[in-house]
């Protein structure tokens, strides 16, 4: 399999000298905050898809989930137009409806509480465990009422959440288990002894994004995995129209046939396009996360030395892609004063994953404590991280780090 090529160096790098007045790193001209990974073997895919003549929801995309369930231990993959459409069949599936509540965490991207807010449902946060930046096990029972009709985890920036504990309490109580695995393709669980993949899955339903900031690609789009047919039926029934008769049965046809349209359903699908480029990257994806595994490796061995500023932590039970890399700033840094320092220098950093119970369309004052989440969004910051990097580009990362937390010190 081919090493991953070089990130290209950013267009913008005179406008950003001359505006900043200072020089960017030879180092850092080549490091974004991500970067997917494409060239022409993508491009040839496309290439022979639009020349096939068939663009949507056809051959590719069966070909796709055949082989994502094939890499993940799945019996049955549905995919579809993005994670966030993966999150709303996956709840519908298990019956969330009106007036429900689903229990799931804030610290997360927005379409974790909006997928719930879909279907009229409430999403319940309980707070998350400081480090993995996962949700916490030990907060679910308290939050559990006659409402509950799902538990929503998430596999924050691909650290698998303690799904060992959530899915023990889900069983005991009927609650089902869904997992946003939006970040999580290619992390690993240890589960009865065994390395598995998230996506198996070990709840009732996982949901993977494929958006260009995830560890693969397919420009945008997403994939559901489930042990269960009768989810699976419906995901594929919904996710086009809810049409009886789907096209590639139609157009195979030696007679013709008159769809009906049986219930509400959405147009959610992939093109074949999309899934071309996805069976690419699903060849890729080993290769990747082994790289991604060693930069991160790389930056954890030298943030020990950087005063106030904690690594995150990876669980004996875990294997992360490390789709992102947040660490966490002391108290006494200005995480926004730190990002832009770093800014100013060439390095591209994002704040920690958001909270959604402090934006609007969630916010209800006095309501959550979830103190361990606003910390970790106040504190958190996300260093580059891209198959792409070098190890003196990590060495320049942490030596910016260094020099920010230190220069913006309150």
């Amino acid at each position: 399999m081919a090493r991953p090529r070089v990130c290209p160096p950013p267009k913008d790098r005179t406008d950003h000298e001359a505006r900043t007045g200072t020089t960017v790193p030879e180092t850092l001209q080549q490091i974004p905050i991500a970067k997917p990974i494409l060239d022409e073997r993508e491009v040839e895919a496309v290439r022979r898809v639009i020349l096939s003549g068939w663009v949507t929801q056809g051959p590719e995309v069966a070909a796709f989930e055949r082989e994502f369930a094939d890499y993940v231990g799945a019996p049955h993959a549905c995919a579809v137009s993005n994670c966030t459409t993966a999150l709303h069949l996956a709840l519908l599936a298990v019956g969330v409806a009106a007036g429900d509540e689903v229990i799931t965490v804030s610290h997360s991207f927005i379409a974790t509480a909006n997928a719930i807010h879909y279907c009229g449902a409430n999403p319940i946060f309980v707070d998350i465990e400081p480090g993995t930046y996962n949700m916490d096990p030990a907060l679910l029972e308290a939050a559990i009422t006659g409402r509950t009709k799902a538990i929503l985890c998430v596999h924050q920036l691909g650290m698998p959440c303690d799904l060992a504990r959530i899915v023990e309490i889900g069983r005991r109580r009927g609650i089902a288990v869904i997992e946003d695995a939006a970040c999580a393709s290619g992390s690993e669980i240890l589960w009865n002894g065994q390395w598995e993949k998230i996506g198996r899955p070990h709840g009732d339903i996982a949901c993977f994004s494929f958006h260009p900031r995830k560890v693969i690609t397919t420009g945008d789009g997403g994939m559901i995995t489930t042990a269960n047919p009768e989810f699976d039926r419906k995901f594929r029934l919904w996710r086009q129209h809810s049409m009886s008769v789907p096209d590639t049965v139609r157009h195979g046809a030696r007679e013709v046939i008159f769809e009906s349209y049986p219930e509400v359903g959405f147009n959610f699908r992939m093109t074949d396009m999309q899934a071309a480029v996805g069976r690419v990257q699903l060849t890729r994806l080993t290769s990747i996360v082994e790289e991604r595994r060693r930069l991160a490796s790389e930056y954890t061995s030298r943030l020990s030395s950087i005063d106030g500023v904690n690594a995150p932590q990876e669980p004996d039970w875990a294997r992360t892609n490390w789709q992102s890399y947040c660490v966490e700033l002391s108290p006494s840094s200005d995480q926004r004063a730190v990002m832009q320092r770093m800014l100013d220098e060439g390095v591209s950093t994002r704040r920690g994953v958001m909270n959604s119970h402090l934006e609007r369309p969630y916010f209800v004052d006095g309501r959550n404590d979830l103190p361990a989440s606003e910390r970790a969004q106040a504190r958190g910051v996300i260093l580059p991280l891209a198959p792409c990097m070098t190890v003196a580009q990590i060495d320049e990362v942490c030596q910016r780090l260094a020099i920010a937390v230190a220069a913006t010190r309150r």
